[in-house]
């Protein structure tokens, strides 16, 4: 693996993160934990479809997908067993805290491309975006101008996404495109300054990801920017999340992952964690003329 340099940074001014008390993240650790990883994982199953569970349902569908993203993310859950999993999950809280982290990030990178290029609107492209709320959120934080492309190989997103543009004023802002991400020469107008790849590490084998990110990196300038996550087990559920849910993800650590990235020609890693330990948001920048 190539060596990667880091820098670790602190998080933006004025992002909300929550956060769980020492109290409770003992509690987490030595009873909560525990009992939800080797209870057996068919009487979990049964309860949460007798409780009608969503974010359940979501990820039985589609483990992972943009459905239980909206769930986490939203945290406005009518169900019993959705509210304490959502509301009360190490695992969903932390997803809220990447979405409000990465949203002001992007929304930095975006004032930082208006101040080097006043006349040009920034264009961020985001893979695997499903309904695109980082993107939206993250566009409504900065007045500077900037649009995006929301590629997905799946298009059942793109209904909720372009209602959730729509209600934020973003319509003509946010194009969303049904494409494999190898293709991208096919629909790519103009040159992405910001590439999003959050939420698709944690679901790619390593040469998956160097190859996508060599192939964003041949369409980006010079010092272009990308911005991915790494995942951690800081979550303490992984055993349940597999045997109840169907979730198979890959921890990296921030090194590994930016190691793979350096292979793809990207540099200059800034990682930024979220209070709960699970997710590390990293920015990384194209190597000039291509360089590692």
């Amino acid at each position: 693996m190539n060596d990667a340099v880091l820098e670790t940074c602190d998080p933006p001014a004025g992002v909300e993160f929550e956060t769980f008390s020492a109290l409770r993240r003992g509690m987490k650790f030595l009873l909560a934990n525990p009992f939800a990883n080797h209870i057996p994982a068919r009487i979990v199953r049964w309860l949460l479809r007798v409780t009608r569970s969503q974010l359940a349902a979501a990820n039985w569908e589609d483990p992972g997908g943009w459905q239980s993203m909206v769930i986490s993310y939203n945290a406005d859950c009518t169900q019993i067993a959705d509210k304490v999993l959502v509301s009360a999950g190490t695992m969903p809280t932390a997803l809220r805290n990447r979405k409000r982290l990465a949203a002001r990030l992007i929304a930095d990178m975006v004032d930082a491309s208006a101040a080097a290029a006043p006349d040009h609107s920034a264009h961020a492209l985001c893979l695997g975006a499903g309904p695109g709320q980082i993107i939206g959120e993250a566009l409504t934080l900065t007045d500077a101008p900037a649009h995006a492309t929301l590629v997905d190989i799946s298009s059942d997103a793109f209904d909720y996404g372009r209602k959730l543009a729509a209600e934020r004023g973003l319509t003509d802002r946010m194009t969303f495109i049904q494409a494999d991400v190898r293709d991208l020469d096919d629909f790519l107008d103009d040159p992405p300054h910001i590439v999003k790849m959050l939420g698709i590490c944690e679901y790619l084998l390593d040469e998956e990801i160097v190859t996508i990110a060599s192939a964003v990196a041949e369409l980006m300038p010079d010092h272009g920017a990308i911005i991915f996550n790494s995942i951690s087990k800081a979550h303490g559920t992984d055993r349940f999340f597999r045997r109840v849910f169907g979730l198979h993800m890959h921890h990296r650590t921030p090194e590994e992952l930016c190691g793979l990235m350096a292979r793809a020609g990207i540099g200059e890693f800034r990682v930024h964690a979220e209070p709960l330990g699970v997710y590390h948001v990293v920015v990384g920048r194209k190597a000039a003329h291509g360089g590692a």
